[in-house]
């Protein structure tokens, strides 16, 4: 433990937590010079869930199961969009960026109002006509464990039936829950949706406080994993078009990014509104 804190490695953030602070995220505090998690455990997660009917406005519903029909049979129920299931849309209320012009800025009251749900109380919301699972926020990446449990814990309950687990999420965990999540991800025909804000290193830390270097070196691991599983695509980039600031030249340069690790990738360009 260094003098000056203790460290947490969830994200690119890694931050350094001195006695009685809390870290980036929120979610965790030095107490004693040890790591406290207040959420983002098995049994504790500061999460709201709810149901969305199928097809839903998913960023990846042009190429996911539940909006074409992709991965039919073995990842999806019909050969077209599958009407009469359901998504289970898990927001969490904690985020490891700071973005200026977030679109789901009121995560920030739920730290310490939010709802608390372990992780078996969250599997539990799984039932028959539940298709796939999407982790969204804020951001999964502070509670991670807490989302993988829940999808382990899902998936055991379900059995051979299809259950997709889905995330969206702006590629800033370490590498360790990186490889936990695309597992889950692979084996079940769900896809990783990465929001790549900016190409910009200096626009990305003007933008969310945070440097974007994780986000690339995660999205390319992610990249070489692709092909093991082609049908339905596994890794989908996004792409907030805020006014002013992410511009042409912007999307051009991520847009070779993502060639660059593979002309397949779907990309999706998001319409900004301004909530704030």
């Amino acid at each position: 433990m260094d003098a000056c804190g203790v460290r947490c490695h969830i994200c690119v953030n890694e931050c350094q937590i001195g006695e009685g602070q809390r870290g980036f995220c929120g979610l965790r505090i030095n107490k004693g010079s040890k790591l406290i998690r207040i959420a983002g455990t098995s049994q504790c997660g500061i999460v709201y869930p709810y149901y969305d009917s199928l097809p839903t406005n998913c960023v990846a519903d042009w190429v996911c199961p539940a909006g074409s029909g992709s991965g039919y049979s073995e990842f999806s129920y019909p050969s077209g969009p599958e009407y009469d299931y359901k998504n289970l849309a898990v927001f969490y209320g904690a985020c490891t960026f700071d973005c200026l012009f977030c679109q789901n800025w009121q995560y920030r009251r739920q730290i310490s109002d939010g709802k608390r749900m372990s992780a078996d109380e969250l599997a539990d919301w799984v039932d028959e006509r539940t298709a796939c699972i999407c982790y969204f926020g804020g951001d999964p990446t502070p509670q991670l464990p807490h989302a993988i449990r829940a999808s382990r814990l899902a998936l055991e309950k379900t059995g051979n039936r299809i259950l997709r687990i889905c995330w969206e999420t702006n590629g800033s965990m370490s590498s360790g829950v990186l490889r936990q999540m695309a597992e889950l991800s692979m084996k079940s025909g769900g896809c990783i949706k990465f929001d790549l804000k900016t190409y910009s290193e200096e626009l990305n830390i003007a933008l969310t406080g945070v440097t974007n270097k994780r986000t690339f070196e995660n999205f390319a691991y992610l990249a070489q994993m692709r092909n093991e599983r082609t049908d339905p695509p596994f890794l989908i980039a996004s792409t907030l078009l805020v006014p002013g600031y992410v511009d042409v030249e912007e999307v051009r340069n991520l847009a070779r990014f993502i060639a660059s690790c593979g002309t397949d990738i779907p990309y999706v360009l998001l319409a900004f509104h301004p909530s704030r």
